[in-house]
């Protein structure tokens, strides 16, 4: 499954299952408060800041809170401002660990990590330890209910996909980020469905972990996620299915 970014595949999965609305909406705002503060607040010239409005309306935000979190980020409302951090490290079984965080406090941020990492059998690591083993990609998941091989294959690399991996129950499209949004909207307008969409890390390749390994990654990678200072976390490690679904 070289490439394949399973946790975040399972990350969508249960966040909708586990209905954590709160905590989504609050990292889809930061987002977008930080975007908004880096790029202005003109989606049509702001790429970061469109394509997180999109994340924020696949979650179904209300309009209302995306407008009052651009407006935070140009100034016109008052609020908190954010610095963008990266974290790396590694999990159980030599997995590499990224953490993306967006905080008020980066000494919170950073002790909170490192406790987290430890206590689930990792340890932080210095900076470009593992960062060069990711790469920034577009990421749309389908399920495969939704379209056949031919017909994912036709739509997304007409559309300047770079490749469709099989993902098991779904197809991986996987786009530079620039083409992110073309062929999405190509997605769109051809009626194929997608479960999740998003400009992510993903890992050039992966460690398999298996067992015990497997259940302490979840839970690092979960509790990871957890953390109020945590915008993202991606890891190359390849997770069996009954360790994800456990």
């Amino acid at each position: 499954m070289s490439g394949h970014n399973k946790w975040s595949t399972i990350k969508h999965k249960k966040g909708a299952a586990d209905a954590r609305r709160g905590a989504v909406f609050t990292k889809l705002i930061k987002e977008i408060t930080v975007a908004a503060r880096m790029g202005g607040g003109d989606q049509n010239s702001n790429p970061r800041l469109r394509s997180a409005i999109l994340a924020a309306k696949a979650e179904n935000m209300p309009k209302d809170n995306i407008e009052r979190a651009i407006k935070k980020g140009t100034g016109e409302l008052e609020g908190v401002s954010y610095e963008e951090l990266t974290y790396e490290g590694y999990g159980p079984g030599g997995a590499a660990i990224l953490v993306h965080a967006l905080t008020d406090n980066k000494n919170r941020a950073a002790a909170d990590i490192r406790h987290v990492l430890s206590k689930c059998g990792g340890n932080m690591g210095e900076a470009g330890c593992v960062s060069w083993m990711f790469s920034k990609k577009g990421q749309i998941i389908v399920p495969k209910a939704n379209a056949d091989e031919d017909r994912i294959m036709e739509v997304a690399l007409d559309a300047g996909a770079d490749d469709v991996k099989d993902g098991g129950d779904t197809w991986d499209v996987l786009t530079a980020p620039e083409d992110f949004e073309a062929v999405k909207e190509a997605l769109d307008n051809a009626k194929i469905g997608c479960e999740s969409a998003e400009v992510t890390m993903v890992p050039q390749n992966t460690v398999s972990v298996q067992g015990k390994e497997a259940e302490q990654i979840v839970r690092l990678l979960q509790t990871l996620d957890d953390c109020d200072d945590v915008q993202n976390v991606y890891a190359n490690a390849d997770i069996p299915d009954e360790a994800l679904e456990g």
